[in-house]
């Protein structure tokens, strides 16, 4: 079945990120990857379009998401590199708005915070450390959020504990306030976020998700 609906895909070969490409193909959906090193890449299929470039330059970002319909992001932080996350952020919504593309999904840690949470002991100090640890790298995530919060973006933060790589599914539990577990499924994480765009149940939220 093909779904018509196309995905700007950013992150895919990441750990996260190509088990979202696998489940976004096995579900129908038409999907353009935006990969920076696609002559190392061997996955193939009818409904699969390589886009070659970098999010952090405002023309790659116009050709990833010509013709598409919603934009997910599972795109970390590469060691010693550029900071990517605000950078991406601001490209995005300035292309989105021009190609009027409302729904964006991205993935976060549980560091990144929102008005309503209610995080148990043991997450606030993972949360300190990581903004103690990395407080450049977090710095800048929040800076993208943030961006994300005086547009009009229709975007949905999926905050995820310890990404797991397994194929089986569990239970998944859901918050708007804490991280229930201290681990996320990638097939159930890749579940999730596909779920997201055609449910308006988290639009403009930020959701924790373990299983």
């Amino acid at each position: 079945m093909n779904i018509a609906i196309k995905v700007a895909l950013i992150g895919a070969t990441g750990k996260a990120g190509k088990y979202l490409l696998k489940e976004l193909l096995n579900q129908g959906y038409q999907v353009k990857a935006l990969l920076r090193k696609p002559e190392s890449f061997t996955i193939s299929h009818p409904n699969l379009e390589i886009v070659s470039g970098d999010i952090k330059d405002l023309d790659t970002t116009d050709h990833l998401l010509d013709s598409c319909h919603t934009v997910i992001s599972a795109i970390g932080q590469p060691k010693d590199e550029p900071l990517v996350s605000s950078l991406a952020a601001a490209n995005l919504i300035q292309v989105m708005h021009q190609k009027r593309i409302s729904r964006y999904v991205f993935l976060a840690g549980l560091s990144i915070d929102m008005p309503g949470d209610q995080k148990s002991e043991a997450n606030l100090q993972g949360s300190k450390w990581m903004k103690e640890t990395f407080p450049v790298v977090t710095s800048d995530k929040e800076k993208a959020v943030q961006y994300l919060l005086e547009s009009d973006i229709e975007w949905t933060m999926v905050r995820l504990p310890w990404i797991e790589e397994r194929d089986e599914t569990c239970d998944l539990k859901v918050s708007l306030r804490d991280c229930l577990g201290g681990k996320i499924g990638t097939t159930d994480l890749a579940n999730f976020v596909i779920q997201q765009l055609t449910d308006p149940t988290y639009i403009r939220k930020g959701p924790f998700i373990a299983s």
